[in-house]
């Protein structure tokens, strides 16, 4: 519960707005890539991106990220991470289980020497997924 708290606490003061610790956080997608794992365990080369205007929530209080996308994705967060904190990235990691009981962990990365820019990275075993997103509170 205090990891939860201090999660809140960082994203509620990190993304310039306040609101109570109950509160759902939307981001707004304006594209998405992805890669995926060779046979020979390596990875290919990120996609290009493509535009993708989805909302994507994390609702602390249910334990949950949901992207709302043409087929509605649920991720049920199992444990949040240590954050990453430094001068040129900030990185808030979620170990989660998705509507099809399969596990991944998701990142949402703040690149601070990129004018604060967003992405969430959804990463499975053999594939990879990135959305640039921002802010939509």
């Amino acid at each position: 519960m205090k990891n939860l708290n201090f999660l809140l606490l960082f994203l509620a003061f990190g993304f310039g707005f306040q609101k109570s610790h109950a509160q759902p956080i939307r981001f707004k997608s304006s594209s998405v890539s992805f890669t995926e794992k060779k046979n020979d365990g390596t990875w290919n080369e990120w996609s290009d991106f493509v535009d993708a205007n989805v909302l994507i929530t994390l609702d602390p209080k249910k334990d949950l990220i949901l992207i709302n996308s043409a087929e509605v994705q649920s991720f049920k967060i199992k444990a949040y991470g240590e954050i990453e904190d430094n001068e040129e990235v900030n990185i808030v990691p979620f170990e989660c289980v998705d509507n099809r009981y399969s596990n991944c962990n998701i990142f949402i990365i703040t690149k601070k020497k990129e004018n604060n820019r967003m992405q969430i990275y959804i990463n499975y075993n053999e594939v990879k997924f990135v959305y640039n997103v921002y802010n939509s509170n």
